[in-house]
């Protein structure tokens, strides 16, 4: 009867790790799953891009209107700089 115990804990032991063993197996099914769908997106976006140039050209219009405005900003944002360092330096 003693001897019996020990297996009992083997066998639940071993049923726990199964258990165990088949939610991480269903977790990473489910990652696999998520990155299958992004990955055919992606090859969705680059067939679009490739076959329609009107989109690809206005993509290009689109992030050198992105540059030319961030370029602006960074301008900007340097004035802004240079001004309130001269307003700290006549209040001191």
């Amino acid at each position: 009867m003693a001897e019996s115990e020990p297996q009992e804990g083997n066998y639940d032991n071993m049923v726990k790790r199964v258990e165990d063993l088949n939610r991480d197996l269903e977790k990473l099914l489910e990652e696999m799953e998520k990155l299958t769908v992004q990955a055919t997106w992606m090859a969705y976006d680059m067939v679009v891009i490739r076959t329609n140039p009107d989109l690809a050209n206005s993509m290009r219009r689109l992030e050198d209107a992105f540059l030319s405005c961030k370029e602006e900003m960074e301008k900007k944002w340097q004035e802004v700089l240079m001004e309130s360092k001269g307003q700290e330096q006549k209040n001191e």
